[in-house]
Formats: C-alpha cells, structure tokens, sequence
C-alpha cells in the first residue's frame, strides 16, 4: 500500500465523504474512489458502507484506521522534522532577554514557534553589567538588547519594542515625594554605576553621565546585580533609571518609581555574532521584522509606571 493510498483512505475515514476527501486531497473524486477500491481487493473486505445518503466506515474499515494512523503521524512527523533539519530550520535557539522583557517580545515568540514548530526556543536571562558577554560566549544565539550596540562581531536585527524609563529611589528620599522628575534632577543625587565589562556608550544610553544643562551625574555604589541595586537604592544612598516594564510588574514599599519627563527612552533590538549566523538566527530575525507589523501580545511599552514597585533588572 503505498504512503498517498493511506493518506486517501485516512482523510476519508474524517470527512465520510468522497468528493471532499478529494478536493481536500487536491486529486479527483475517481482516484480516491480508485485507490479505496485497490485497498479493498488488497485486504480482501470492504472498509466503507456506501449509500447514495452516507459512506460509513466498517468494523473492518475501523480497525484498519485504528492501526494505521499511529504509524501514518509517525512516519509524516518523521519527514517533516528531517526536512526541517535539512533546512536548518530544527535543533535550539537560545534567546537572551533582560528580566521581564521577554513578555515584551511575545508576539515574535509565538510568531516564531508556529512557524517552526521543530525548534526548541529556550530563554535565558542577561545581567545589563554584562551584555555582550553571553553572546561572545556562545551560551546564547540572541539577545535582546538596547540600543545602540556598536560592536565589530555583533549584528543588529530590527527594533522590537521600547520602553521608558522611571527614577527609582528610597521611600524617604526627598524625590520620593514629587509626581514626576527631569533628568537636570540627577545631577544633585548620585546614582549607581554598573561594576561589569558593559562598553561607557551602552550604559550612557540608559544613566547619561552629564545632565542636559552640562552638570556631571555623579557616581554612586558599584553594583552587579539587580539585588545589590534595590538594596543600595532602598537604603537611600543612590538612585537609580529602572525600565518602566520592570516598574509596573514589581511592587515593594520601601522604594519609589517616578516618571522621568525628559529621560531617555530604550529600543531593544535582536543581536547575534556576525559570525555565527544560523539559518534558525535568520528565521527569527525574520519573524521579529514582521511581528513590528502585528498587534502585541501583552503590554511592551509603558509610558509611567506605579509609584511603588520594585525592578526586576536594571534597564529591564
């Protein structure tokens, strides 16, 4: 029995109808009524009940379509996962996000999960102090970083989302009580400063070094991880620009976030090593050049944020 014989004999077991079965099958009504005919004079029983109101499958048809779909969906499952891997299209892709902004790309997720169903996408999380490190390491194929990354073995895909950013600070300091503030606002507050190997001009981004009337934004605690920040930024010695994604999803009462009405704003974008593109790299890249296009999947950028709150990564 060869494979399109089955294939007839089991989308006609669905649709109990021959003439679907064939426009379904994109073949004529003759060749389905052909092929089940063959199969038939094959088993030696007839597999169908055909009236001029109803084709039915017989206790014999039953059993046969019992036993062959199994084997049928391993044997097409088995073709496509080849075809895909022959593609470069199956196997892992590994996808670096800050914290909570993985929600923010979850249109390009799902985007890339259903047309590639044979990857597996696994995320993992990069520490803002060190964001090219993972990259370089090979320990992911994608990251989903601000803006700008001007390095000469990273390669930059489309932006994908943007986000403000808020004034983290202790609940009894002096800004706490103010609605919103300016970035001029910095330049008498010292604030953190990340102890990683994170280039000047990516962290200029997000904390500027000079306020914009000229005035130098002093240097606070070194920190290296986002725990080591809410714990400087609670005990009152330093503030902090937080993402506002990470503001609006964490809540603590011993820290304040305040919008910034001039502060800066990040565009995350997809990077990879220039040299070590992969056709699944290629396909999500893709995938997030189109996913710009589509409604979002849940809330990717924020224009304020609650007043208490805690950060899940800084700048994320």
């Amino acid at each position: 029995m060869e494979l399109r014989d089955i294939e007839i004999f089991l989308t006609l077991t669905e649709e109990l109808h021959f003439g679907r079965t064939a426009e379904r099958l994109h073949v004529s009504q003759s060749r389905v009524s052909q092929s089940i005919k063959q199969q038939e004079r094959r088993i030696g029983g007839g597999l169908f009940e055909r009236t001029s109101r109803a084709v039915r499958l017989t206790p014999l048809g039953e059993r046969l379509r019992d036993r062959l779909r199994a084997g049928y969906d391993e044997i097409i499952s088995g073709i496509e996962e080849a075809t895909a891997t022959a593609r470069g299209q199956a196997g892992t892709l590994t996808i670096g996000t800050m914290a909570t902004q993985y929600q923010s790309i979850r249109t390009v997720l799902d985007l890339f999960r259903q047309r590639h169903p044979q990857c597996e996408l696994r995320m993992r999380e990069i520490l803002p102090v060190d964001p090219f490190g993972p990259l370089r390491a090979g320990s992911i194929d994608i990251g989903i970083l601000w803006q700008p990354v001007r390095e000469p073995d990273l390669a930059v895909g489309p932006v994908l989302h943007s986000e403000n950013l808020v004034l983290a600070v202790a609940a009894g300091h002096p800004l706490a009580g103010r609605h919103e503030v300016e970035l001029e606002d910095l330049g008498d507050h010292p604030v953190v400063h990340p102890e990683g190997p994170i280039p000047d001009y990516v962290w200029e981004a997000h904390t500027p070094s000079t306020t914009p009337a000229g005035r130098p934004i002093r240097r606070g605690l070194g920190i290296a991880t986002l725990e080591e920040a809410l714990r400087a930024i609670a005990d009152g010695g330093v503030v902090s620009p937080i993402g506002s994604d990470a503001a609006s999803t964490r809540q603590r009462g011993d820290i304040v976030f305040l919008p910034i009405t001039d502060g800066p704003v990040l565009h995350y974008a997809p990077v990879w090593r220039s040299g070590g593109e992969t056709p699944l790299i290629r396909a999500f890249v893709q995938a997030a050049a189109e996913a710009r296009t589509r409604p979002p999947s849940s809330p990717g950028s924020h224009t304020g944020a609650p007043r208490t709150g805690a950060a899940s990564d800084i700048g994320a």
